[in-house]
């Protein structure tokens, strides 16, 4: 019990260490530089623009918490990687074939995005829908492409 107090002290003073760390805080969204998909829906979009869009486009919005360590860290890998991987902001999107199919294992979103984005949760016939309007607007990773996919028609 006596150590409590320096334990809390220096559990602060890390804290207050790490926000110094300039990694996290890189708040630019690249131009758009693509047309962006022709999507099958409006429904499509609008549930992909709540559900995918802060991590796979250039149009990211940045909570207020994505300026704090440590959770300013994931939050910026997080949009790194989703952008690597599949950016409807380039006109070549990535690896969009695949985005149906992420939807329907569960991998996407994230649990941790729902978690907080509540409007980015996705459930029965809605989630159902979502998936069909995917493999409409970009294809499947079988082969089937929407005119929104990455193939680059070579």
């Amino acid at each position: 019990m006596k150590y409590l107090p320096r334990v809390a002290i220096a559990l602060v003073l890390l804290f207050l260490v790490i926000q110094l760390v300039p990694y996290g805080r890189d708040h630019t969204n690249p131009p758009v530089s693509g047309a962006g998909p022709n999507w099958d829906s409006p429904q499509t979009e609008a549930t992909f623009m709540a559900s995918c869009a802060d991590c796979h486009s250039n149009e990211t919005v940045w909570p207020w918490y994505s300026n704090v360590a440590p959770v300013s860290w994931l939050v910026q890998h997080d949009v790194e990687e989703g952008r690597s991987k599949f950016n409807i902001s380039t006109p070549r999107m990535g690896e969009a074939g695949e985005a149906a199919e992420t939807v329907a294992d569960g991998q996407m979103p994230p649990d941790v995005y729902t978690l907080i984005h509540a409007d980015a949760r996705l459930n029965g016939n809605d989630k159902a829908a979502f998936i069909q309007g995917l493999k409409a607007t970009f294809g499947s990773e079988e082969g089937e492409r929407g005119e929104g996919g990455d193939d680059d028609g070579d």
